[in-house]
């Protein structure tokens, strides 16, 4: 088997939506940083089963809307 192969595997801090934190080993960043989540189990619609909204905070959705909001189909 080769070395030096696999990526280096270690602990982070893993930070929810709601304060709360947990230690998990990952390939994602180094030694000790901390993972602050923007949307988790906790907060997210699809876990949670609420029919709040995602917010659409680059305007992605209005772009789109102006842009094709005049399309119809020809029948």
């Amino acid at each position: 088997m080769k070395k030096d192969t696999h990526p280096d595997y270690h602990m982070i801090t893993v930070k929810m939506t709601d304060g709360t934190e947990y230690q998990t080993r990952s390939t994602w960043g180094k030694e000790g940083d901390v993972m602050t989540l923007e949307i988790d189990p906790t907060a997210h619609p699809a876990w949670t089963g609420n029919t709040g909204r995602m917010l659409d905070a680059a305007g992605q959705v209005a772009k789109f809307n102006k842009r094709f909001g005049g399309l119809t189909l020809k029948r």
